[in-house]
């Protein structure tokens, strides 16, 4: 008989030392606290897991989380190569190194005699993980330089695929995806609590209760469930601190978040036919309110938040390399991505970013445009989009 989905990942993790998690680009909140609090049930196993994001450290909102900033934006030191020489015949007098031309040059002196190209054996070693588990991942592209850089590491090591997106390709040996559930959170703790609840302590509670909060808008969103509930329970009833969770998530705006959703607000604009909400922010924008291109999550929270009756969101600006950018938000059952195919837009069904960079890659005849002359292309393929849709 086969092995039920949460025996399988216990075997996987019995059979592994030096597991790694990986957080897709956009993994958001819900991606790096599920990430954490796998890895706490992970070390409670009495393994050795590390994170790695792709985009690299979680924002300041989630700086509450234990262990956040143990989190590494690289994935390094994956194999050891090894030069290995036969001294037993000929001794080593002396050993030195140089770097040349970004070439290494290895000296060996021998107290006498010679060494032969037979006396020398070149190697690699395994990988230094032996379990990957993709949180939030839909597919492999989307973990960016990490799969791209180490394709070979990921096709030869077995991987465990949590998700809950309906998009996900199901790539792994072992595919926990629960398209019934809010969040990454959700499927972690259905997870780990049929193989034993009591792995799940305040500290992994918290992390899970902290992805299905950011995920629902604070349990307001449409995908909440009895179920979804009902696990929140379960994760407070562990400890889990759901106050300081939404105080995080949603009371600690910086005041140049503030002020950027100010200067969003200002720029409001409509398309009720649509149901489209959009704004612009310049890199003038950025300079005046003092923030930063990551505060652009919290304001395009708020202007979800504002526009109960939009079902799609386009936050456009201008980055630091004066490129135009977009952030765009689809409500299910749209698909952020597939709205956008046009522009190669990078992203999930939910969150779509693409940008008309200067040698326009972001699409035919795109180069040089103003932040004007992309709004009104942008917002035209959308509404076209929408009514297609018959939104």
């Amino acid at each position: 008989m086969a092995l039920h989905q949460s025996q399988q990942f216990l075997e996987a993790v019995k059979r592994s030392q030096h597991p790694l998690i990986c957080v897709p680009a956009q993994g958001g909140p819900d991606g790096y606290a599920t990430a954490l609090g796998l890895a706490r049930v992970l070390r409670r196993l009495e393994k050795n897991p590390v994170i790695v994001a792709t985009d690299g450290l979680p924002a300041k909102n989630l700086h509450f989380l234990k262990d956040h900033q143990h989190i590494s934006p690289v994935l390094e030191n994956l194999q050891k190569f090894t030069i290995e020489l036969d001294a037993s015949q000929t001794r080593v007098d002396e050993l030195s190194y140089e770097i040349k031309d970004d070439r290494l040059y290895v000296y060996l002196s021998p107290k006498k005699g010679a060494w032969q190209e037979k006396d020398i054996k070149l190697s690699t070693s395994d990988y230094r993980y032996d379990l990957i588990i993709t949180v939030a991942a839909q597919d492999l592209e989307i973990l960016g330089r990490h799969f791209h850089e180490n394709p070979d590491f990921f096709f030869t090591t077995p991987i465990i695929n949590l998700d809950h997106n309906p998009a996900n390709e199901h790539y792994g040996q072992i595919n926990v995806v629960d398209l019934t559930a809010s969040a990454c959170g959700e499927v972690a703790h259905d997870l780990i609590a049929a193989i034993e609840p009591e792995l799940i302590d305040a500290q992994v509670a918290t992390a899970f209760l902290t992805g299905m909060v950011a995920k629902t808008k604070s349990f307001k969103s449409k995908n909440v469930t009895p179920k979804t509930l009902m696990t929140a329970s379960r994760l407070i009833a562990r400890g889990a601190e759901r106050a300081i969770i939404v105080d995080n998530l949603y009371r600690t705006r910086s005041v140049a978040t503030l002020r950027l959703w100010g200067r969003t607000l200002a720029r409001l604009k409509v398309n009720e036919e649509a149901k489209l909400v959009w704004s612009l922010l310049s890199q003038q924008d950025f300079m005046h309110a003092g923030g930063e291109e990551a505060d652009l999550v919290d304001v395009i929270d708020e202007l979800i938040a504002s526009s109960p009756e939009a079902k799609i969101v386009a936050l456009i600006y201008e980055d630091r390399d004066q490129n135009i950018c977009a952030i765009i938000r689809a409500e299910n059952p749209l698909d952020a991505v597939s709205l956008t195919s046009n522009f190669r837009p990078s992203g999930t069904r939910e969150e779509a970013r693409l940008c008309f960079t200067k040698s326009g890659k972001a699409g035919s005849g795109s180069a040089g445009k103003t932040i004007v002359q992309v709004e009104k292309e942008l917002i035209k393929h959308l509404t076209e989009q929408g009514k297609k849709l018959g939104l």
